[in-house]
C-alpha cells in the first residue's frame, strides 16, 4: 500500500521511478528492481519506455516474477519461435505472438485499474509527439511502447499510429515530475554502448547467433521462397560488413543515447542508476541472467546515493 502525503505521519513525498528503453538489456530493470525492493524503496509513480515500460508495468501487476521466469527460459529456438515474420505492413515481425504471451500473462488488467500510477511512453508516427499512455489494456500498452521501427509495426491507439517510445524519450524521468514525483530514481541502459568496438564484425544481427539457419530448420518450405530471401538479407552479414538489421538497431542505439543525454541535461534525475550492459546485443533475450545481475549490481553501487537521497527527502 502506497501512503499519500497527508496520510504519512512525517509528510510522506512522491518516489518516482523511470524505466529507459533497451531491448534484450530491459532484463536489467528487473535486477534493478529486486534491489530496489530489498532496500525498502517503495515507489509511488513509474514510468517506462520501450523494456522500461514491459519491466515497470509487470512490476506494478505484480507480473515481476512471471516476467523473469520467462524471460530465463528463452533460449536461441524459443526466440526465434516468437519470430512470426512478415514482409510490409510496418514492420518485419509481427509481434502478434508477443501480443498473445503478454495477454495470457496479464489477462484484462488495464493500465487506469493498476495500484500505481503508471506511464508508458509511445511515440506518435504522423505527429512525431511524446504520447503518455495511462489508460488502456496492458498488454496493448506495452506491446505498443516496444514496437522498434522497421522491426514490430506500430500499434493503432486511440486513432493514432504508434511506435517505440525511445524515438522521443528513452528515458521518461518527466513523465514522472509531471505525475508528481518529488524524488526520482532513473534506470538508464543507454550509457555504454558506444564505441565497443571499431570492427564492424561486431556489429551483427544484434542476436547473438545467426537466426535464419534456425528458420531454416523450422520452416523448411518457407527456405525457397522470396520472403526468406529477402529476410536473410536483412539478418545475416558479410564477415567484414554488418548486416542492414545490425545497422538499423546500432543507429537506433547511438540515438538513444545521444536523445538520453540531451533530455537528462535539461531534467535530470535524483538518483541515476547506470547498469554496465553494453555488451548485450539489443536481441539476446538469451542473456536474462546476466542482465539481471547487472542490474542489481548497479543498484547496490548507488545504495549510500539512493540512502542519502531517501534521508533528504525526509523519506528515511
Amino acid at each position: 500500500m502506497t501512503l499519500d502525503k497527508e496520510e504519512h505521519p512525517l509528510g510522506r513525498r512522491k518516489i518516482g521511478l523511470a524505466l529507459s528503453s533497451g531491448m534484450a538489456r530491459g532484463w536489467a530493470h528487473i535486477g534493478a528492481l529486486r534491489a530496489l525492493t530489498r532496500m525498502g524503496v517503495v515507489f509511488d509513480v513509474v514510468a517506462g519506455t520501450s523494456a522500461g515500460a514491459l519491466v515497470g508495468g509487470c512490476f506494478i501487476a505484480g507480473k515481476l516474477d512471471e516476467l523473469e521466469a520467462w524471460a530465463t527460459s528463452l533460449d536461441k529456438r524459443k526466440i526465434v519461435s516468437y519470430l512470426d515474420l512478415q514482409l510490409g505492413y510496418g514492420g518485419l515481425i509481427k509481434g502478434d505472438r508477443l501480443l498473445m504471451e503478454l495477454r495470457r500473462a496479464l489477462g484484462p488488467l488495464r493500465v487506469e485499474t493498476l495500484p500505481t500510477p503508471f506511464v508508458a511512453v509511445a511515440t506518435d508516427l504522423i505527429t512525431g509527439h511524446e504520447i503518455w499512455l495511462q489508460k488502456g489494456d496492458l498488454a496493448e500498452t506495452l506491446r505498443a511502447s516496444f514496437s522498434l521501427p522497421g522491426l514490430f509495426p506500430p500499434m493503432e491507439v486511440d486513432g493514432r499510429w504508434l511506435a517505440d517510445g525511445a524515438l522521443v524519450d528513452p528515458l521518461p524521468v518527466a513523465a514522472c515530475r509531471a505525475l508528481g514525483a518529488e524524488l526520482v530514481i532513473a534506470v538508464n541502459l543507454n550509457t555504454d554502448i558506444i564505441g565497443k568496438s571499431r570492427d564492424a564484425a561486431r556489429i551483427p544481427s544484434t542476436m547473438g547467433f545467426d537466426p535464419i539457419t534456425l528458420l531454416e530448420q523450422k520452416q523448411k518450405p518457407f527456405v525457397a521462397s522470396l520472403t526468406e530471401s529477402l529476410t536473410r538479407g536483412v539478418f545475416r552479414r558479410d564477415p567484414d560488413r554488418p548486416s542492414i538489421f545490425g545497422v538499423m538497431t546500432t543507429s537506433l542505439s547511438i540515438m538513444q543515447d545521444r536523445l538520453t543525454r540531451s533530455r537528462l541535461a535539461g531534467d535530470p534525475p535524483d538518483v541515476h542508476i547506470t547498469p554496465r550492459v553494453g555488451h548485450i546485443g539489443l536481441l539476446e533475450f538469451d542473456r536474462t541472467e546476466e542482465a539481471v545481475r547487472e542490474g542489481e549490481v548497479a543498484v547496490e553501487k548507488r545504495r549510500e546515493e539512493i540512502s542519502d537521497a531517501l534521508q533528504v527527502m525526509g523519506l528515511i
